[in-house]
Parts: structure tokens; C-alpha cells; sequence
């Protein structure tokens, strides 16, 4: 696997991830939470500090966990939560080593459709639906691993000509119209739970009123009922 990758935006990142299976599937893993450059070098600055040139999963795996999380921690850090990622992290690789023998590409290597494929990267530590799908969708538009039913199983993340997130940046232009469309999605996401919330409280608003006017009825009855009384 070797490709023209520009999601760390920086050429020494980048050229380990056009090379190394195992980066890319890190550099995913860490995509959350931070701007998706800063994931993506993550990498690179991982295997720098390892004194290697690139990521080697039973080395990772084998590693103290202490002494790894430390190494993400160091200044700059690999990510905003650097302990519980460097646990995700080695939580990865053992995986690939128990299921995969440590070969990252294995993972997808011989997969004849797409919802094979999708089920493999879910099975992956760390790795929901919709990371699983973005990765997905990141080999076929890519890296050039294009399964039968791929785009398909990948959702929206594999249409074509989309900027909807890793998987569709090639360059400083699509980054930005990838993170234009994340704001925007977050805007409609905040906008729509706030809409939510406002019906609701307006249900419960009018639940209690007419819970209140059911119960003062008995109360007006009795009143009428006694001024009946009075006037006969």
C-alpha cells in the first residue's frame, strides 16, 4: 500500500501514511476529538519517538503502558486525551496481533465485498460504525481497495465527490470544505436538539395545564352546585 495521502497536511506524516497500513488505522483511531491534521500526524510522531521509521504493532502491543502513554504525553502532545488514547492504541494493535498476526493490511487483504470489509474494521478496537465506514471509505476513494458493494457499505462517507470527512481530503482545499461541512453539521445537530428540547418543554408545559384544569373542574362544579342550592 503505497499512496499520495494529505490528511496530516505535513510531508513526512503523510509519507507514512501513503506507506504504512498500521499508521492509517492509528492516525483513524485518534481521529475524535482533535482537528483531523493533528490525528493524523499522530503516526508519524508515535513511531519518531519509537526511534523507527514506522509503526510496528507487536512492538506497540508489547510495549509498558506506562512508558507508552508517557510517550504521547511528551510535549507536543499525539492527542488532547493522550492516556486513554495510547491505551486505545496498544488495544489495537494487540488485537491485530492476536487476529491478524500483526499485519495491519490483513485486515482487508483478500475481501471480496464491502460489507465484509465493514464488519472487519467494526470488529477493530475503538472502531464504531461510523469510524468503521470513514476508513472504508478512506481505502476505496484512496488507497485504492474497492471491494464489490464498498461505496455501499460505507453510507455517505463513499459517495463520490463528497466532502464529508478523512476519506475526501487530498489537499489543503478539501480540508477546509471538509471541516465546513463538520460545522455545518454540528450547527443542525445543536440546532435540532434545541428544537427538541423546546417541544418538549412546551408539551410539559401544556401536560401541566391541562392536568390543572382537570383538577380545579370538581372545585367549579361543587360551587355551582351550592349557588344552585342557595338561590332555591
Amino acid at each position: 500500500m503505497t499512496t499520495t495521502i494529505h490528511l496530516a497536511q505535513q510531508p513526512e506524516a503523510d509519507e507514512l501514511l501513503g506507506r504504512s497500513p498500521l499508521a492509517a488505522l492509528v492516525g483513524m483511531l485518534l481521529d475524535q476529538q482533535v482537528p483531523m491534521e493533528w490525528a493524523f500526524a499522530g503516526p508519524y510522531t508515535i513511531a519518531r519517538r519509537l526511534g523507527a521509521d514506522d509503526l510496528d504493532a507487536h512492538e506497540i502491543a508489547a510495549h509498558d503502558p506506562e512508558d507508552f502513554a508517557a510517550l504521547l504525553s511528551a510535549k507536543p502532545a499525539v492527542h488532547r486525551y493522550p492516556g486513554s488514547m495510547a491505551k486505545r492504541v496498544q488495544q489495537l494493535c494487540q488485537y491485530l496481533v492476536d487476529e491478524y498476526g500483526g499485519d495491519a493490511s490483513a485486515v482487508w487483504a483478500g475481501v471480496t465485498t464491502g460489507g465484509e470489509l465493514l464488519a472487519r474494521l467494526q470488529a477493530l478496537p475503538g472502531f464504531g460504525k461510523q469510524k468503521a465506514q470513514i476508513f472504508l471509505a478512506l481505502l476505496g476513494k484512496q488507497y485504492g481497495v474497492r471491494p464489490d458493494g464498498w461505496r455501499e457499505a460505507a453510507g455517505a462517507y463513499g459517495e463520490a465527490g463528497s466532502y464529508r470527512s478523512a476519506a475526501d481530503i487530498t489537499g489543503p482545499e478539501s480540508l477546509a470544505r471538509v471541516r465546513a461541512y463538520k460545522q455545518e453539521a454540528k450547527r443542525a445537530a445543536k440546532t435540532a436538539e434545541a428544537t427538541k428540547t423546546a417541544k418538549a418543554a412546551e408539551t410539559s408545559r401544556s401536560t401541566g395545564t391541562a392536568e390543572a384544569t382537570g383538577a380545579a373542574r370538581p372545585g367549579t362544579n361543587a360551587g355551582t352546585d351550592t349557588a344552585g342550592g342557595t338561590a332555591d
